[in-house]
């Protein structure tokens, strides 16, 4: 009798605990007194006049890409920037937009399929900055390409691009 008398007052102040709410200790509240960020956010922004370590740009990637879109393509598109820039894209940009820049190219089966970049909409719709910002920062899915490609040469694929797509 004594035993079952300890259970119900035990029951009874479980059950007024779950009713008049638990108080949370300190170490197991962790989760809700966390800073909360948004994945891909900075946690602190960039202090004023200071520059990144590794060379990159402060601007965040949407940001830039904008501001990129309004910069005027500085090489102009002559025979020898449209030669270059076909050697480039052979190199870097065929093995997934093709040869001719359709989107069908030998890597793309595996992955998802990227743009036809001789798409007259596309290209209309994209601007010479643009294409030479995604080139060297990467796309969804296309990687980085300012480590290997220095600003011109990317202005000469643009310029390559432009070509392309004409035809």
């Amino acid at each position: 009798m004594k035993y079952l008398f300890g259970l119900a007052l035990l029951l009874v102040l479980a059950a007024g605990g779950v009713m008049g709410g638990v108080v949370a200790l300190r170490w197991t509240d962790n989760m809700t007194a966390t800073v909360k960020i948004v994945p891909g956010e900075r946690v602190l922004p960039m202090p004023a006049g200071t520059l990144p370590r590794t060379g990159g740009e402060l601007t965040p990637p949407r940001e830039s890409r904008d501001i990129a879109a309004k910069r005027p393509n500085p090489v102009k598109a002559t025979p020898e920037s449209i030669t270059t820039g076909k050697a480039l894209f052979t190199i870097y940009c065929a093995p997934c937009h093709g040869p001719a820049g359709k989107g069908d190219g030998t890597v793309s089966p595996k992955f998802i399929p990227p743009p036809d970049v001789t798409n007259a909409t596309l290209q209309k719709q994209r601007t010479d900055g643009f294409w030479q910002h995604v080139i060297g920062t990467g796309g969804a899915v296309m990687p980085a390409y300012g480590e290997a490609l220095s600003p011109e040469e990317r202005w000469h694929l643009v310029n390559y691009l432009r070509s392309i797509a004409q035809k």
